[in-house]
């Protein structure tokens, strides 16, 4: 009975002895329409349980017991292993604390930066610090339209679990998540918890803020590693390019719900501003959180548009139309 839920074979007999105030399997098989075989396997599991015990002062007697009564001195077992493995766990943190201002010093963690190097202990760090949050959480998460389903499900359950204790959750991402299934049905899902999401064509970097006091913010090699902060000054310029970027951003909505041609008339009227502004097709397809390969497409059809064969006869192009002055108006509205 340890491995599941009771069976009706158990449960009758169960109620058999309590009749008759004894354990008969063979009896209770002839009132009960058991097997022999059947009752005998159910005593057993009743006994094994702690239901079914030796009478007292009478120990050739057997007598069903309240299951309250037979489920305490395993209960207890159980909750003597867990606050053992509780201490055990309170030790390993105290022996790994004897080396974290070591750790700290090497890793530049005693001026306020902590560098840690790999995946598996940036996301055990962001599990723990999502456990911890208290009142509210920043994100910002270029390129969102490239996260795969197994990441949205689990940043999905971490999301749900700190919506449910009452922290905010706010979140921006590039304009191009909007054309991403997966992305539609995450923020969906999270948003009906209370989460808020926003997009840009833009984002200023990679960032997560928990309460305003610790960052996480990418290694500058391009590695699988982070960056945390905790100076106050710095989380606290890192909180004020984010509250920046979010006035500035539109509430999550798919492409489809936003129209088609009204999304892709701002991407292209994007693309041309950083055209105009010298970037080269890599660093667009990064500011933009797009692949390189359909940044590209985007920039020929530009360029078609304005019946141009260079980046520079595009650009004139448009100063002519006035494309580059309507930007400049939006930037500054």
């Amino acid at each position: 009975m340890g491995q599941g839920a009771a069976g009706e074979a158990e449960v009758a007999l169960y109620g058999w002895v309590l009749d008759h105030q004894r354990a008969d399997a063979a009896a209770a098989a002839a009132d009960l329409g058991l097997s022999p075989e059947r009752a005998g396997t159910a005593l057993d599991r009743l006994r094994e349980a702690g239901l079914v015990q030796p009478a007292p002062g009478d120990p050739g007697q057997e007598r069903a017991v309240a299951p309250e009564a037979a489920t305490a001195p395993r209960i207890a077992a159980l909750e003597a292993d867990i606050r053992e493995q509780q201490l055990r766990i309170a030790r390993i943190r105290a022996e790994a604390e004897g080396f974290a201002s070591a750790y700290r010093h090497r890793t530049g963690g005693a001026g306020g930066l902590e560098l840690i190097p790999t995946l598996p202990e940036v996301r055990t760090l962001l599990t723990r610090m999502s456990g911890e949050c208290r009142e509210e959480v920043l994100t910002s998460q270029p390129g969102g339209g490239s996260r795969v389903p197994e990441a949205m499900e689990e940043a999905l359950l971490r999301d749900r679990a700190l919506l449910e204790r009452g922290v905010s959750l706010r979140t921006l991402y590039h304009h191009t998540a909007r054309f991403h299934g997966p992305s539609q049905a995450y923020v969906a899902a999270a948003s009906a918890l209370g989460g808020r999401y926003r997009t840009s064509h833009e984002l200023f970097g990679r960032v997560i803020v928990f309460d305003r006091e610790t960052a996480f913010l990418p290694t500058a090699d391009g590695s699988w590693g982070a960056v945390v902060v905790r100076e106050a000054n710095t989380v606290a310029y890192l909180c004020q390019l984010f509250e920046q970027t979010w006035e500035a951003a539109t509430p999550f909505s798919n492409a489809a719900d936003d129209g088609l041609a009204k999304v892709s008339g701002e991407l292209d009227r994007t693309i041309l501003r950083l055209l105009a502004a010298g970037l080269k097709d890599e660093a667009i397809a990064r500011r933009l959180g797009m692949a390189l390969r359909t940044t590209r497409r985007h920039i020929a059809d530009i360029m078609d548009q304005l019946s141009a064969e260079s980046r520079f006869q595009a650009g004139v192009a448009a100063a002519r139309q006035g494309l580059l002055e309507e930007l400049e108006d939006r930037t500054e509205a």
